[in-house]
């Protein structure tokens, strides 16, 4: 990652995840972009249906209810959101699905893109989180691909991979100092406890000190950097790809 320039044009963060309320760890992350004048896309592949927070009412109500949920927690963050009708439980990691996020992805033209990623924890591993992460993965390369957006223009510029980081990670930790977004955090957890009951603010807060400590920072948000260095950042963006491009970038038109 670099530090932004003065004259930095503004740049776009896909955060694409499996259910409303995932984005939790994620608020000072988005925060910190949308304080640069970058523009955040917060996508949910679900509508999270199969919660049983709602208590016995129809599924029709609870998507209902969950749409709105993510509207609230959209205008809370100050970002664009977005929903997808993926089963919840039922998220499978197929060529369709990821055609299906390439085209928003080719619509939304990312800069980087948080997501999930591999988890071997209880939570983190939830089928649903482990299948989104290996889509949206796939999907920044079918993104590249004409036949599999058209007619929405192929978008072929780097998007980077950013995703939740588990204690057995071996990739390279990127952290965000969450100390200076902890009022909006409290927001977001205080908006989905009152309506699900999760999570509760007094814990996310304390896993977030837990990921500070280990930084030197009273708390923070943490995640593998798939292809640029570890360490702190102020955001995510921009970023600065670590080594050589793995793949050239084309010199003409975006024809094939």
């Amino acid at each position: 990652m670099t530090e932004p320039g003065q004259n930095q044009a503004p740049q776009t963060l896909l955060v694409a995840l499996a259910h409303p309320d995932d984005e939790v760890g994620m608020v000072a992350t988005m925060q910190a972009q949308i304080e640069r004048g970058d523009r955040v896309v917060l996508l949910w592949l679900t509508r999270g249906e199969m919660t049983e927070a709602l208590g016995p009412i129809p599924t029709e109500d609870i998507i209902r209810r969950r749409t709105e949920h993510g509207r609230i927690a959209g205008e809370i963050l100050g970002v664009e959101t977005r929903f997808l009708d993926f089963p919840d439980t039922g998220v499978h990691a197929t060529p369709e699905a990821a055609a299906r996020v390439a085209r928003v992805i080719a619509e939304v033209r990312p800069d980087a893109v948080l997501t999930w990623g591999d988890a071997w924890r209880r939570g983190l591993r939830h089928p649903d989180h482990q299948a989104t992460g290996k889509i949206v993965r796939d999907a920044i390369t079918m993104a590249r691909i004409k036949r599999c957006v058209e007619p929405i223009p192929t978008h072929r510029q780097p998007a980077p991979v950013f995703t939740y980081r588990d204690k057995h990670s071996r990739f390279p930790a990127v952290a965000i100092d969450a100390t200076p977004y902890r009022d909006k955090i409290r927001e977001l957890a205080l908006h989905y406890q009152r309506e699900m009951e999760f999570p509760d603010p007094e814990w996310l807060e304390g896993r977030l000190r837990g990921i500070g400590k280990r930084w030197g920072l009273e708390m923070a948000e943490e995640f593998d950097a798939w292809e640029t260095r570890g360490g702190i950042v102020s955001s995510l963006l921009p970023v600065e790809i670590d080594g050589a491009p793995d793949h050239p970038e084309r010199t003409r038109e975006e024809t094939l």
